[in-house]
């Protein structure tokens, strides 16, 4: 399979740990970081699956987090900045959506259904005003274009926030192509060029998988709407403990032959 812009390729990693949808809880994140610099093994790799941001109250501390320890890994020998994947959740997709809205069809429909789902924290995160944007959407597109340049503003304006959003990747999966790290799930029936909102809204059969897809020994996801903590199946694995809904925020350990080899929970 060729990388692309589209997909991270975890290169040479002997172990790749997952942190599953973390929704602005920072100090989880930062419970998590803290227990892998003591875990962290020479030759480990690090795979963000999506939901960084959305639901939670710290949004901007958490994409601060994930910037702070990224800087501190890939200073490490023998680590590069490849080395750490994140991938876009579907509060990600809202995010970018949002950011866009004048283009939207149905401007205001769209923004109402986001706002149920967890853009609002987003959105209070970088100054916006929940009412303000009903407002811009019911005024037309030069009133929303405007709206969206200030809230694009907002996150320049926090060093490497809108650069992050910018690089996010659909999906990761390991050089030999034995492991692959997706957000909420996949389509089986789509080769991986092929996915699209399955990765971040997710598949009623994902978890109904009975062989394997495309050659990966296993499919990793960080979301799931159930938000039932760690599961393994015979080709996937779930690892969602609840952040932002209540739960605790997991980060699971894969090796090679895509065992779980060890857990963290915050």
């Amino acid at each position: 399979m060729k990388a692309s812009e589209k997909f991270a390729v975890l290169k040479a990693g002997r172990r790749v740990w997952a942190v599953a949808s973390i929704h602005g809880e920072a100090a989880r994140l930062r419970q998590i970081h803290e227990a892998l610099t003591e875990r962290f093994m020479p030759g480990d790799r690090l795979a963000y699956l999506g939901n960084y941001l959305g639901r939670g109250g710290q949004i901007r501390e958490t994409v601060d987090e994930l910037l702070r320890f990224r800087r501190r890994l890939i200073a490490a020998p023998r680590m590069f900045a490849s080395d750490v994947a994140y991938l876009r959740g579907g509060q990600e997709e809202m995010w970018q959506k949002l950011l866009q809205l004048q283009f939207a069809p149905n401007p205001r429909e769209v923004l109402s259904w986001m706002l149920q789902n967890g853009v609002e924290a987003t959105l209070m995160a970088y100054g916006g005003d929940p009412q303000q944007a009903a407002a811009a959407a019911r005024d037309g597109a030069v009133s929303i274009t405007r709206w969206t340049n200030q809230m694009r503003n907002a996150m320049q304006a926090s060093p490497g926030h809108y650069a992050l959003m910018s690089a996010l990747r659909r999906a990761a999966y390991t050089a030999d192509e034995t492991l692959l790290f997706v957000s909420a799930g996949i389509d089986p029936e789509r080769p991986l060029s092929a996915q699209a909102d399955a990765l971040w809204w997710g598949s009623s059969a994902f978890v109904r998988m009975e062989q394997p897809y495309g050659g990966f020994r296993r499919v990793v996801r960080g979301y799931d709407r159930g938000h039932g903590g760690l599961k393994i199946d015979s080709f996937t694995a779930t690892v969602d403990g609840g952040a932002g809904f209540g739960g605790p925020l997991l980060a699971g350990c894969f090796d090679h032959s895509g065992e779980l080899v060890d857990m963290i929970e915050a």
